[in-house]
């Protein structure tokens, strides 16, 4: 059987690292994007190697959806060109910003920037992905618990996961012909630097947090990467179209 090859957006850091580092692990290549910090991107690549496979980080900016076609054009060349290939196996919608906001207080320039990364990218992207994506491939997009229950302030950036947890059903019906398995994982609170690092480097809202799940701490990045690396195993195939939500019980 050929080497699984695994696109993730928004790869060189957080938690889209720590997935990139876990199927690496366990044999996957990596193409992976991130958006100005080629350091970043380099350092992954080392750490992939390390760990017995291969990496190609690619620039890319998830909000500006006029650039994918051209980047689908370098991925195909990264491909043949890398791998020796001209379909890679398993798309991870990743990347993504914060937004803390009172509703009232959100501008439309933050709703709109929140649309363009959370919801309109996962649709555009994958239209300019597709022919890349071999048969029965996968598609994992991520959403958040924040769409299940709620805390004030992050009612813009939750409505656009929710959109995306819809999204995830009609793509998952819509690919079935090629047998594509489409699914959704949504984390609650990760110690990771996004939103500004709020949960990682705030003790009160560390453990506000931890308050609110059973287990009795806030989530770490090999607890989502992990988790992932399980969900895109051949053992989880039969899921389809599943919203598979990562959070130790988060306000249950």
């Amino acid at each position: 059987m050929s080497q699984k090859i695994v696109l993730i957006t928004g790869a060189s850091r957080g938690l889209g690292r720590n997935v990139a580092l876990h199927l690496a692990r366990q044999g996957a290549a990596i193409i992976g994007t991130f958006r100005n910090r080629r350091d970043e991107a380099d350092s992954l690549i080392v750490e992939i190697a390390a760990a017995g496979s291969q990496a190609v980080m690619l620039p890319l900016d998830v909000a500006d959806s006029s650039t994918f076609a051209a980047f689908a054009d370098v991925v195909r060349e990264a491909l043949r060109d890398r791998f020796q290939r001209t379909q890679f196996d398993i798309l991870v919608h990743n990347a993504g910003i914060g937004l803390h906001a009172p509703l009232m207080q959100t501008s439309e320039a933050q709703f709109d920037e929140i649309v363009r990364i959370h919801l309109k990218a996962p649709l555009f992207l994958t239209q300019a992905l597709l022919p890349l994506i071999a048969d029965e491939g996968r598609i994992l997009n991520v959403s958040s618990g924040l769409a299940r229950f709620t805390i004030p302030g992050s009612g813009v950036y939750a409505a656009a996961k929710g959109g995306v947890e819809v999204l995830t059903r009609y793509m998952a019906k819509e690919l079935g012909d090629r047998r594509i398995r489409v699914n959704v994982v949504a984390p609650g609170a990760i110690a990771t630097d996004f939103g500004g690092g709020r949960v990682r480097d705030n003790a009160d809202v560390n453990q506000a947090v931890a308050g609110t799940i059973p287990l009795g701490r806030v989530g770490q990045p090999d607890d989502i990467g992990g988790a992932v690396a399980a969900i895109l195993s051949d053992g989880f195939g039969w899921a389809n179209g599943t919203r598979i939500e990562v959070s130790g019980g988060q306000n249950l």
